[in-house]
């Protein structure tokens, strides 16, 4: 990252129990080299074992990888991004309206047969990675399955998290499969107004429609780092935590401008 990136990341990393008297041993490496390595892994699609020597060991590297999806920090950094994001452009740090949607990619081979699935609607075995946005496509909640998971079956469990994460969050928009009882359930459980986007019978041929395409635009840009380009992760947390590294990339980016 850049010296821009750095003064504005910095203050917004999670600070290790060490140095809150909490125990535990010092990082023996800057915060600095390791987030690089970890940025420069997902943005080029490389193994662990292949980390250039110009960083840190690669076991130290997917050491503070591991701790940080384990204890929730990695989500914690990109959320305090996404806020800094917000403010900056004007907004409120937490969102009112989001975009719901779901990605099926090709899973490799080292993904078990426990994690994997076929999307017959798309033709894919592999994953599935459900997300929402809010209204500046920047990431509210992630979860990843089997690729045959039902988008109305994980938006339960999604949407109760993001909900519960985010009390403002009145309205998502979200495309036809997500029709039927959701729509009731969001409601009367979450108080959360679930807004169906539907394509018209009578166009044809390509059509950007009203605010399906913010959450499109992150899917683009989960698709520009190699490591997600497939799903190269044994576990589902494991898959959910390089995408927030992505997306810690973008936010951090957007911030040093």
């Amino acid at each position: 990252m850049t010296d821009a990136e750095w003064v504005v990341v910095r203050p917004l990393l999670p600070v290790p129990g060490w140095m809150r008297g909490r125990g535990g041993q010092p990082e023996a490496y800057c915060h600095r080299a390791i987030l690089d390595a970890i940025r420069y892994l997902v943005d080029n699609g490389i193994k662990w074992r292949a980390m250039p020597a110009d960083f840190p060991p690669w076991d130290r590297v997917y050491a503070f990888f591991r701790r940080w999806r384990d204890h929730g920090l990695v989500k914690e950094f990109h959320d305090r991004l996404r806020a800094r994001v917000r403010e900056k452009l004007g907004k409120d740090p937490e969102p009112t309206a989001g975009v719901i949607d779901s990605q099926s990619v090709k899973a490799d081979a080292v993904v078990g047969a426990d994690s994997r699935g076929y999307d017959g609607g798309k033709q894919i075995n592999g994953r599935k990675r459900h997300v929402v946005v809010d209204t500046l496509g920047l990431l509210l909640g992630v979860m990843v399955t089997s690729a045959d998971v039902g988008d109305r079956t994980s938006a339960q469990v999604l949407l109760a998290r993001v909900a519960d994460a985010h009390h403002r969050l009145a309205l998502v928009w979200a495309d036809g499969g997500y029709t039927g009882s959701l729509v009731e359930h969001c409601l009367a459980t979450f108080a959360l107004v679930l807004a169906i986007v539907k394509r018209s019978d009578d166009v044809k041929g390509f059509v950007v429609l009203p605010k399906r395409w913010i959450v499109e635009r992150l899917f683009a840009h989960l698709m520009r780092s190699r490591r997600l380009a497939r799903d190269y992760e044994r576990r589902t947390a494991s898959a959910e935590a390089m995408i927030l590294w992505s997306m810690t990339m973008v936010m951090s980016r957007r911030l040093a401008r």
